[in-house]
C-alpha cells in the first residue's frame, strides 16, 4: 500500500524476491517484517533496525527509510533510467519532485555550459 492506502504494484529484482520468499518461509498468512512476539513491526521499529545494521556495518552518515529511498532513486538516475522511469518508480505523481533527487547529482559536470564548451572544443581541437 501506498500514500492514502492506495495499492501499488511493483515489481521484485529476483535477488529480492528470493530473500522475500526466504523471509516468509512457509507461512501463508501475518506480516512479512514482525517482532519477536508476532506482531507487524511499525515503521519506527524498521526504522531502528536500518540504523543497527548501519551502525554493525561501520556506516556513520544517518541512515533511515528516506535515506535508502533517496539512495535508490539516485542510482536509479546514476544508472542512466529515465527522469520518466525514475518517477514511476518513486511513485511521485509530479515529476518536479523527481528532479529534486536529480538536480543534486553532479550537478556542476551536468551543466549544459560544460558539455557544450567540451564538445566545442573537440569539435575545433582547442582545448
Amino acid at each position: 500500500m501506498g500514500k492514502g492506502n492506495q495499492p501499488a504494484l511493483i515489481p521484485l529484482a529476483p535477488r529480492t524476491s528470493r530473500a522475500i520468499d526466504a523471509a516468509v518461509g512457509e507461512r501463508t498468512d501475518g506480516p512479512l517484517l514482525a517482532r519477536a512476539d508476532g506482531s507487524r513491526l511499525d515503521r519506527h521499529a524498521a526504522g531502528r533496525i536500518e540504523r543497527r545494521l548501519a551502525r554493525r556495518a561501520g556506516i556513520d552518515k544517518h541512515i533511515s527509510p528516506h535515506s535508502l529511498r533517496h539512495a535508490a532513486i539516485t542510482a536509479a538516475l546514476d544508472a542512466g533510467c529515465s527522469l520518466r522511469d525514475v518517477q514511476d518508480f518513486a511513485r511521485h505523481a509530479d515529476p518536479r519532485q523527481t528532479r529534486r533527487y536529480d538536480r543534486a547529482r553532479d550537478a556542476l559536470d551536468r551543466n549544459p555550459t560544460y558539455i557544450v564548451a567540451t564538445y566545442l572544443a573537440g569539435a575545433t581541437g582547442a582545448r
